[in-house]
């Protein structure tokens, strides 16, 4: 091996003069130089070591081969019974392979919904255990302190779903919530046609989120501003809950008999269709949600919901694993993260 080395430095090493002066693959040695992960420690030093040696690698390059450790993620999601978040915790425990292949191990704990001391103490006590920790965060003063608590302590904090303002957060991963309550108000409103009653309800999750506050926001300014013959009687909290959904809805209907749709901007999308399907309205209620589920997804197909709004949640976990790679290699946290978009499902073009 020594006069491979001494012939190739005479002249500019290539990744197969590295991949065969190392004994691995050129895909190895691509793996290693770019700092993807997914190989042994001894054999990704053993790569550095051969590039160092042949001129590929700057004289002040570091030797050191990537952490051996994976880098450990705690992700926090509300316990409850949103369907929609299951499925996005789901997903981070059961793609163990996937992570592993990039150097990470993910794991999913739940906290008590809506309950803003529990989570500040759930984000110090996972942070301690962590090298990042992802959130969906409730507008509090603890919870912001326990973010510039684990920044001060050198753990990053990402916030999913739902921001979190004035905190030391490393950057927030989801849709545009403002834009999604917009676009919620434009279909409420080019659906309705001419229908004698005008009126039309909101419900949420908790305005405690400041994904669902904003979400409110730019549904009431749509309609306000585009939809005038509207009125928006009401905002109900359901709290993601979906038999709490279905009371509050019963409530809306029996005040309101004519009432001719409603805007969910939360989960229990389905508490508040059976309440819909128990009216037996003379018209028929328009209603638009959130969130692709097997239950939503049902919904959409029988006609009881008329639209929703969602995001896939692969798009979400990888936008998160590759902003904490990226502070791994000492890049920007966003080099190469592109914004969460969200789309239109309809009865049409259910995916």
């Amino acid at each position: 091996m020594t006069d491979i080395l001494s012939r190739l430095a005479v002249a500019r090493a290539r990744i197969p003069d590295i991949a065969q002066s190392a004994g691995v693959s050129t895909a190895t040695v691509d793996r290693v130089l770019n700092g993807r992960g997914g190989v042994r420690a001894q054999t990704a030093q053993r790569v550095m070591q051969v590039a160092a040696q042949l001129g590929y690698l700057p004289a002040q390059a570091p030797l050191s081969a990537p952490t051996a450790r994976p880098l450990r993620i705690a992700f926090l999601l509300p316990a409850g019974n949103n369907r929609y978040l299951r499925m996005l915790g789901d997903y981070i425990d059961f793609a163990q392979d996937q992570w592993a292949a990039l150097d990470m191990k993910c794991r999913t704990h739940y906290v008590e919904s809506f309950n803003p001391n529990e989570l500040a103490a759930r984000l110090l006590h996972y942070g301690q255990r962590s090298d990042g920790v992802v959130f969906m965060a409730l507008e509090h003063p603890v919870v912001r302190d326990a973010v510039n608590t684990l920044a001060d302590q050198g753990v990053p904090a990402i916030t999913l779903i739902s921001d979190l303002s004035n905190a030391r957060r490393l950057a927030y991963v989801g849709i545009d919530n403002r834009a999604a309550g917009r676009t919620a108000g434009l279909l409420l409103g080019r659906f309705m046609g001419p229908r004698p009653s005008g009126k039309i309800a909101m419900l949420a999750g908790s305005l405690n989120y400041r994904g669902h506050e904003e979400r409110e926001i730019g549904f009431l300014h749509l309609i306000e501003s585009t939809f005038p013959q509207l009125r928006v009687i009401g905002l109900r909290e359901g709290q993601d809950d979906s038999e709490r959904n279905y009371m509050q809805t019963r409530k809306l209907l029996e005040q309101h008999p004519d009432l001719a749709g409603i805007y969910n901007s939360g989960g229990g999308s389905d508490g508040v269709a059976r309440a819909i399907l128990e009216a037996k309205a003379d018209q028929k209620i328009l209603f638009i949600g959130h969130g692709l589920t097997p239950d939503t997804r049902a919904l959409l197909i029988d006609g009881t919901m008329d639209a929703l709004i969602t995001q896939t949640p692969q798009s979400m976990v990888a936008n998160c694993l590759k902003i904490f790679r990226n502070v791994r290699d000492q890049r920007s946290p966003l080099d190469g993260v592109k914004p969460i978009q969200f789309s239109i499902v309809l009865r049409e073009n259910l995916p």
